[in-house]
Formats: structure tokens, C-alpha cells, sequence
């Protein structure tokens, strides 16, 4: 049982003391900070509005009570609605047997959409043999794994999973997680926190679960600009070049569509003895011979150290991975608190993501990504001779430009309520303030008249709101790419 006790040693981290790492952990601090609990509590904000918040929860507390935590806990939320980043979620229920269409029931009625902001960018979640996979997988071995990987929860459809994904990566070894947040976070901390002197380097761009794996770990970081390969050359100069590294980044971003420079950037890692940790989160299924993602098409998987990727996407099932040598997976299997303590992904997961994984490796594997990159280049062709706002990028995302939260929330909203088509608005944190945007995601399943549709309603709702539509310049930008 999980006791209620927990050790503080920083104004970030709280450590449990209910697991067999506790004692490592212990004695690792007990030299810089006392591990007894102290009774003076200081609150370190720098926020004056959410101070205020803290102190007016304090005074209109109950005296019997203390703390009025629930007053807390909607003024939060308050402070979230007040700047348009507080987060509605649509109602809907996708239809397997009409990929892209859903069902939407956030107005309280049923009304059928068109999906254009989903991650199922190959649409593998209703191809029969994916579905087939899952189903069969039911009949014979039930709903879920039973625990986890030590105790129970281990199958012959974990490890067949991780065989097929470390030959997918040309890797040695491969580790499956509940999702690819928690393959980060834990593989990063685990790094962070068993390699002695770590220093690792991060992508300002990079994914919330690297930066929270990354931040808890209290090893040393830097963060270089979002894919400048010169300021990360600059700042690796000041690290000694004896001194353990670790260079951490995204293939393709998830938000901006962008695409790293790969070779430079292992160039530089290379250069400097650092080990190569990339995400390869948005690109598995979609680039390469075989769907391995930006390092198989750009001929680079081989010098990678650490690839991660989710099953959860093009894949079209649930779940994350790690692949690197069999010494990383087994140091990472023995360490890391976000493989070890939770329960393993059940069996018709695992059966679904593998065989999705099969086909995608294959012949019709090829095709579905041939026909991808070609709606791809359709829409985004449609949106430029529009004069939407299309933010360039060399990827299968289509970031469309709104700069304003409110605003880009009424526009999702509008798509949806009287166009019939979910595009879903990105705010902060997702995004910086001022870079609020619509993120387009076409899938081969996506017709020429769904594509008309979507251009025709995204031009009627920027009028509406009296956002401009830069034909002409649209025009240069589209015979530039041409």
C-alpha cells in the first residue's frame, strides 16, 4: 500500500519514500538537505495575482478548517478562463467505419463532423486488420495485462511488440511504456539521475514530458534556440569534452510542423562524445522506407543512442518506447519508477500497435504514406492560394496563424458549430502567448471535396471576423515552393 508520507527536498520535487530507489535517493541528499520534515513553510511565487490568491484562501478559510482549498481551486480555474487558456473538451465518438468523420456532442446534439486535427494521421485505427488484431487478442487473453511487467504483467505480446520495434528502429533492444510522456519523462530522469555529472542539453522547442523528465532529475541543463545547431555547438564548447552529455530533441515538432537537422545535429553530438536522445514521436509511421520515422529517411537511424516514439499516433493504438542498445533498455528496465511501478499496457493493444507497426512496414505501408504526403501538399497548397495563414513547415502539420487565444477559440468553435468541421484550437501552454493557431493535420483519407470544404469554411469565418486574406502574397509564397 502506497503510504501517505512524502519527502520534500526542493520547491519542485517531491521524492516518495514507499519504493526500494528511496534509499539511493536518500542517501544521494541527506548530505545537502535534511530529510525531516520542516514546520516552517514558505509558499515561493513570483506571481502577485496567484499570492493574492493564496492569501484570500488563507482569511476566508474556516478557522476550524485552515486553508479554503476548494475556494483555491476555483480561482484557479478562474484565472485559466480569464485569459481564454482554460481548456473545453469536444464530445465526440469517432466513427470506425467512416475514418475521418465523428460524431460531436458538445452542443448536447449528436451532429456528424469532419476531423481535422487528429493524430490518427494514417487513419490505421479502422483498418480491419488492426481491428481484427485487437478483437481476437479480447477473445483469447481478456481486457487487461493483470500488473505490471515483475509482477504478472509481462506477456509474450510485450516482448513480440519489442522485437518488432527494435527491428523497426535497427536497434538492439527496444522497451515499451504506458504512453511515450511517461517513455521521456522516466528515461531522461533515469539518465539524469544515474549517470554521474550529467549535463544535458535540450531543445528550447521540445516536448513538456522531456522538460519535466529533464527538470526532475536536478541534473545540470542547458537550452539551446529550437534547432540552431550553431548556438548548441556554442554552448557544448564550455562543457569539457570528457564530461558525460546528453543532447535531447524532437524530429518533427508537434506544433510548428518543424523538422530538426538531423545529421548536424548528430554531427555535433558526435563531435562533443555526447549521447543522441531524439524523439521520433510525430514521425514514426509517417517517414522512412518502413516507417521508422525522419532518422530512417534521412539514412541517420544507426548513429541514434536513444529513440523514443509512441504507439499512439500514426500507429493507432496507445502507449510509448524506448530503442537503443541492449546495455540503455536494461539499465532504463531496471530504474526508471515509470516502467517499473504501473501496470503494463494490456494484450489488445500491444496487438493492435504490432500489426498496425507490420503493415506500415510493408508495400501498403508505402502507398498510405505516398498518399499522405500528397493531401498533405493538396491542403496546404489550398490554404497559401487562399491567403490563409499558413506557417511554413517541411512536415505533414499545418500550423494556420491566429495569435490570440479568445479569438482562436471562437474560430475553432465557429468551424465546429456551423461548418461541421473540428479543427481544434492551440493555445498556452501548448503554444507561447501570441503564437495562438488552428493545427491542420490532413490524412490520405481526406477528400478533395472535404478539402474544398475546409478551405471554402476556414475563408467565410477569417471574413466574419474581419481577419485578412493575403492572396497576393499567398500567390509569391506558393510559386516560390513550386
Amino acid at each position: 500500500m502506497y503510504q501517505n508520507q512524502l519527502c520534500g527536498i526542493s520547491d519542485d520535487i517531491c521524492i516518495p519514500n514507499t519504493c526500494a530507489l528511496f534509499a539511493g535517493w536518500q542517501k544521494s541528499i541527506v548530505a545537502r538537505k535534511s530529510l525531516q520534515p520542516t514546520t516552517d513553510i514558505t509558499i515561493k511565487n513570483a506571481d502577485p495575482e496567484h499570492s493574492q490568491t493564496i492569501d484570500s484562501a488563507r482569511s476566508d478559510g474556516d478557522s476550524c478548517l485552515g486553508f479554503n482549498y476548494n475556494k483555491f481551486f476555483v480561482s484557479e480555474v478562474e484565472r485559466k478562463k480569464r485569459d481564454s487558456t482554460y481548456r473545453v473538451f469536444r464530445r465526440i465518438l469517432r466513427d470506425a467505419s467512416e475514418f475521418p468523420f465523428a460524431d460531436d456532442y458538445s452542443s448536447g446534439m449528436k451532429r456528424r463532423v469532419a476531423v481535422w486535427c487528429s493524430n490518427d494521421y494514417l487513419g490505421m485505427s479502422w483498418h480491419p486488420k488492426v481491428q481484427e488484431a485487437a478483437i481476437s487478442t479480447i477473445r483469447k487473453h481478456g481486457v487487461g495485462s493483470g500488473g505490471t511487467r515483475n509482477i504478472s504483467g509481462n506477456s509474450l505480446l510485450h516482448e513480440s511488440l519489442e522485437a518488432e520495434l527494435s527491428d523497426l528502429h535497427g536497434k538492439p533492444a527496444a522497451l515499451v511504456f504506458t504512453s511515450c510522456y511517461v517513455a521521456n519523462e522516466a528515461v531522461l530522469h533515469t539518465l539524469g539521475t544515474r549517470i554521474p555529472e550529467l549535463t544535458i542539453i535540450s531543445d528550447a522547442g521540445n516536448h513538456a514530458s522531456m522538460i519535466h523528465g529533464i527538470r526532475t532529475s536536478r541534473c545540470p541543463k542547458i537550452i539551446y534556440r529550437h534547432n540552431d545547431v550553431n548556438h548548441l555547438t556554442s554552448l557544448l564548447a564550455n562543457i569539457p569534452k570528457d564530461s558525460p552529455k546528453l543532447i535531447a530533441f524532437e524530429t518533427v515538432h508537434s506544433m510548428s510542423g518543424d523538422v530538426c537537422p538531423l545529421k548536424n545535429l548528430l554531427d555535433v553530438a558526435e563531435a562533443n562524445k555526447a549521447l543522441s536522445f531524439v524523439d521520433e514521436v510525430h514521425a514514426v509511421g509517417l517517414y522512412g522506407a518502413h516507417g521508422a520515422g525522419v532518422a530512417e529517411r534521412d539514412g541517420q537511424m544507426h548513429r541514434i543512442d536513444a529513440i523514443t516514439g509512441t504507439l499512439g499516433k500514426a500507429f493507432a493504438s496507445i502507449g510509448g518506447y524506448l530503442a537503443g542498445s541492449s546495455e540503455l533498455v536494461d539499465m532504463i528496465r531496471s530504474y526508471a519508477s515509470g516502467f517499473i511501478f504501473t501496470t503494463s499496457l494490456p494484450p489488445h493493444s500491444l496487438a493492435a500497435a504490432q500489426t498496425s507497426i507490420q503493415i506500415l512496414k510493408s508495400s501498403e505501408g508505402k502507398e498510405l504514406r505516398a498518399e499522405h504526403q500528397k493531401r498533405v501538399s493538396i491542403v496546404r497548397q489550398s490554404l497559401r492560394q487562399a491567403g490563409l495563414p499558413v506557417i511554413e513547415a517541411p512536415s505533414h502539420i499545418i500550423p494556420l496563424h491566429v495569435g490570440e487565444a479568445k479569438l482562436c477559440t471562437k474560430i475553432s468553435e465557429e468551424l465546429l458549430s456551423e461548418h461541421n468541421i473540428y479543427v481544434q484550437s492551440i493555445n498556452y501552454p501548448t503554444v507561447d502567448i501570441g503564437d495562438e493557431r488552428l493545427r491542420i493535420a490532413p490524412t490520405p483519407h481526406h477528400t478533395d471535396k472535404l478539402t474544398e470544404e475546409l478551405v471554402d469554411s476556414l475563408c467565410m469565418v477569417w471574413k466574419k471576423y474581419n481577419l485578412p486574406l493575403n492572396v497576393e502574397s499567398a500567390r509569391k509564397i506558393t510559386r516560390q515552393a513550386g
